[in-house]
């Protein structure tokens, strides 16, 4: 959150959100690795100390992987940021444009209008679910009918069967001249948008960095680490173990902050905050049904009692 970043040094010293937990093993055993090597040097073993002396390469090769993958990573994160953002922005006047430019000939037509705008949100949040590989829940049923919370519990694909109903409706609307050509096509356009965004997003969770990529990372990280120790066992003695410790924090660091952001949209603490964009696209449609439309069939003689109807939805 913004308000995070107020206090530097609360910040500093901070654990929870952090990838403290996740690597702290690794630490420990890299840290633990320099103490020993220091109590064998201490009795006297001969140890290999100099082995880095000559390899300059392998720190820029290191330094060069951990800034590709952290880069690549946060780039997928962005990627998904950006997209979420255009969600939220296209969701926000898909609905204005529904609430203000479809006419209502009958009560019933208000209710209908509700009932979309409400499918609106129920695409965000089904987009959401799906991202994380978990089925339709109470978030989805208190958006939709009790027919159609059924059948998205059956489908494969929810977010796919939730546009096609909100593209049924347009359809509908259409037919019966409350909508004109020109008004159907820019709000495909802006639907064509939603599920461009769902595949965008898809396309984000379901090209991982590779295996192989991040296998090699990983083994060279801990290589260097534990060789390290045996670089700083002659110089640094009992203080081997605390500097290789620090050392192995910042590495393992830098990895585990890639590895956790690279797929934006699961529950890590530095992950995408999935479910407050949801909530904030549910209260914006909320004030929009609350709000009288400037656009009504004027010769339309049931005007009044559709106003009341809209009323009663905001109490």
């Amino acid at each position: 959150m913004v308000g995070d970043n107020k206090n530097w040094f609360q910040l500093a010293f901070r654990v929870s959100g952090s990838v403290i937990p996740a690597i702290l093993p690794r630490v420990v055993f890299c840290t633990l690795f320099g103490v020993v090597l220091s109590i064998l040097y201490d009795f006297g073993l001969s140890l290999p100390t100099r082995i880095l002396d000559s390899f300059l390469i392998p720190d820029l090769v290191l330094g060069l992987l951990l800034v590709f993958r952290t880069n690549t990573a946060y780039d997928r994160f962005w990627e998904g940021r950006k997209m979420w953002g255009t969600l939220v922005n296209t969701v926000r006047n898909f609905s204005r444009q529904i609430w203000v430019t479809i006419r209502e000939n009958e009560p019933k037509d208000t209710e209908e209008k509700i009932a979309t705008l409400k499918l609106l949100v129920a695409f965000a949040f089904a987009t959401k679910l799906h991202l994380r590989g978990e089925k339709i829940n109470q978030e989805i049923e208190v958006l939709v009918t009790p027919e159609q919370y059924s059948m998205l519990k059956q489908m494969n694909h929810p977010p796919l069967e939730i546009a096609l109903w909100i593209g049924d409706y347009l359809q509908r609307q259409h037919n019966r001249n409350c909508l004109n050509t020109y008004q159907l096509t820019a709000m495909f356009k802006l639907l064509d948008t939603m599920v461009d965004v769902l595949g965008a997003c898809e396309r984000i969770l379901k090209t991982p960095i590779p295996l192989a990529y991040n296998i090699h990372l990983k083994q060279i990280l801990l290589i260097y680490c534990l060789v390290l120790s045996l670089q700083l066992a002659d110089d640094l003695l009992w203080y081997n173990g605390i500097v290789v410790g620090m050392i192995s924090f910042t590495l393992f660091g830098i990895e585990e902050i890639g590895r956790e952001i690279e797929n934006p949209f699961g529950y890590d603490p530095n992950d995408l905050q999935l479910d407050a964009i949801c909530q904030t696209m549910q209260r914006n449609i909320a004030d929009i049904i609350c709000i009288k439309p400037s656009v009504h069939c004027p010769e339309n003689p049931l005007n009044s009692r559709l106003m009341n109807s809209r009323n009663s939805s905001c109490d």
